[in-house]
């Protein structure tokens, strides 16, 4: 039972430490980053590089979507570029977890310590929103380190692996469960670097891992979707648009799975 609230607690301060990055970016950077996404629009490969950038600042593609969105709405942007934006947002979302799958657990402490001494000390300053930033960048990596040492004792039980030797591979639920982990913790990132985590414990196998990932994309723009339901439908253009896309992408990657694998 302490295993599983330790496993629970872990996955809690995965998701508390995107947000405090999120949260923290916006406050320090939130109209530059605007300005940035305003002015890379030329054409579409820079707009994509640019949600790239941002996307790997704010550790959310659906943060990406909602302030591009909102640039639509203003017509201040295109459709085509909007969308541009966003499957450079997927790129900078997916880089994030590559980043994050090396041992990077030495710098989790530095992070935390810097963090905390630049938020106490200047809370209302850009060193302290800065110290926010490190200190949810501090807590990923703490989480990822809990999620693993907590799921080495409840893989080591009869009844747990009893469970996940009786589960077999149903790729259709596992995207539907994928999607609906990123929407409920509002981060496909989180996500999906939790599946990484379980899938190297063995906790599950790297064939469910995969479907689960897919399903944290879709999870990704439905959230988007979910976020701009009772806004205009320039705005909605945006997220739907996006969400299609993941669709797109999901028809396209699942077939692949288990060519994936071997």
């Amino acid at each position: 039972m302490k295993d599983l609230l330790n496993l629970f607690a872990a996955v809690a301060l995965l998701v508390w430490g995107t947000q405090l990055v999120r949260t923290g970016v916006l406050r320090a950077f939130g109209s530059n980053l605007r300005q940035v996404l305003a002015h890379s629009l030329g054409n579409r490969f820079t707009a994509a590089l640019s949600g790239i950038g941002v996307t790997a600042l704010l550790q959310s593609s659906t943060a990406t979507s909602l302030m591009t969105s909102s640039f639509v709405g203003e017509g201040l942007i295109t459709l085509p570029d909007a969308l541009a934006v966003m499957r450079g947002a997927d790129i900078g979302t997916a880089l994030m977890v590559v980043l994050f799958s090396f041992d990077l657990s030495w710098l989790s402490p530095l992070f935390i310590f810097a963090g905390v001494v630049l938020y106490l000390s200047r809370q209302d300053t850009l060193a302290g929103r800065i110290g926010r930033v490190l200190i949810g960048l501090g807590l990923i990596l703490l989480a990822l380190q809990m999620v693993m040492a907590s799921a080495a004792p409840l893989l080591a039980t009869p009844a747990v692996r009893a469970l996940l030797s009786s589960v077999g591979s149903d790729l259709p639920t596992e995207i539907i469960l994928g999607m609906v982990l990123a929407v409920m913790a509002y981060s496909s990132l989180a996500v999906v670097l939790l599946i990484a985590a379980l899938a190297a414990s063995t906790m599950i196998s790297l064939e469910v891992a995969l479907g689960l990932v897919l399903g944290a994309n879709l999870g990704s723009g439905m959230a988007a979707v979910l976020t701009t339901a009772k806004s205009a439908v320039e705005v909605r253009q945006v997220s739907i648009g996006n969400l299609l896309f993941k669709m797109l992408g999901v028809a396209l990657m699942a077939p692949c799975v288990g060519l994936w694998l071997r």
